[in-house]
């Protein structure tokens, strides 16, 4: 399968970063953002904004499949990891698309022939997010533009037809003293603008607030972000969910996390030829497999890690399902410890 079609199956079902170990920064991030602090949504659903003039749809374009989203823009290292649940039962919502885009250092976002960037890609990307219903991205702390703070949006799939568009920003305090402390790679010097002030957060972003905080060990800041949509689960489901539902269905792959051997269950409406394939974190496939006509009724993918060589990480795997009808793909997250 090319690459350009698993991309549009992730779009379509709506990647993926490395099973890195958390710092003690992120885990204290993580644990204040559960416990009901900064970043927490407490289960309220996060209110939609403007997705702004500059958003791109990143479906059709692979080379945004991807956690390391920088490119060649200057600024201070930050690495963002967000949290999606959703509000039907407070659980994390696995295996749905979450796109981010931001400004640079300057304010200027990629592919706007306005800014001089049309044809750029810089600080844009999307991943899937894993069985606590997160994923990471590599990045840098945007800069700001007149009349708004700095901020970061997002969007979720939660479905072909279903998504959320919304915004976050940093404690303001915490992001001057980001940029007061290093004036070479923020010439423009630290937002004169508080959410307070913002026409976006005016009325209210307590629900759109992440966490910012130094970690030493790393040497990069760290941030939190937890969201709640609306849904249980992958709910919501649109047409080209529907159409793959009629031929197969897809499990999450047990156990998961895996240490060295896990099994996809596959269950087969009608008889259908059927293939799978893993992909890494950049968007490159590491193996594939064809696994011949098979019948109506529950099937397994056996796979084994410690035969095919890979390392620990996090994994996407997208089974195919093709009949005469057409060809059907649906993707999940593993990860492997």
């Amino acid at each position: 399968m090319k690459r350009s079609q698993f991309l549009q199956a992730v779009g379509a079902a709506l990647a993926l970063p490395a099973a890195i170990p958390l710092s003690a920064a992120s885990q204290s991030l993580q644990s204040r953002g559960r416990e009901g602090g900064i970043g927490r949504s407490n289960c309220v659903l996060v209110p939609t904004e403007t997705a702004g003039p500059f958003p791109l749809d990143l479906t059709e374009n692979e080379y945004f499949f991807r956690q390391e989203i920088q490119e060649d823009r200057v600024g201070v290292r930050l690495r963002q990891r967000v949290r999606i649940v959703g509000a039907a039962n407070c659980e994390p919502m696995p295996n749905v698309r979450v796109n981010v885009w931001h400004c640079d250092r300057d304010g200027d976002y990629s592919g706007y022939a306005a800014m001089g960037s049309e044809g750029l890609t810089y600080c844009r990307g999307y991943q899937i997010t894993d069985a606590n219903g997160e994923c990471e991205f590599l990045t840098i702390v945007p800069g700001w533009y007149p009349g708004r703070v700095t901020h970061m949006h997002f969007q979720v799939h939660v479905s072909s037809q279903y998504s959320v568009v919304s915004q976050w920003t940093w404690p303001h305090e915490t992001l001057v003293e980001v940029l007061n402390e290093h004036p070479d790679l923020y010439p423009a010097g630290p937002d004169p603008m508080s959410p307070e002030q913002d026409g976006v957060f005016v009325d209210g972003f307590e629900l759109q607030l992440a966490d910012l905080m130094w970690d030493e060990a790393s040497g990069e800041y760290v941030s939190f972000f937890e969201a709640t949509v609306e849904g249980e689960g992958t709910s919501g489901v649109g047409h080209l969910e529907w159409q793959a539902a009629q031929v197969f269905d897809v499990g999450q792959n047990h156990p998961n996390p895996v240490v060295s051997q896990t099994t996809i269950p596959v269950h087969l409406v009608q008889s259908a030829a059927l293939s799978w394939s893993l992909w890494s974190p950049d968007g490159k496939r590491v193996y594939s497999e064809h696994l011949g006509t098979l019948s109506q009724g529950a099937h397994e993918i056996v796979v084994d890690f410690g035969k095919l060589g890979l390392p620990p990480a996090s994994y996407i795997y997208q089974v195919e399902a093709v009949t005469t009808r057409g060809r059907f793909p649906m993707v999940r997250r593993m990860t492997v410890l």
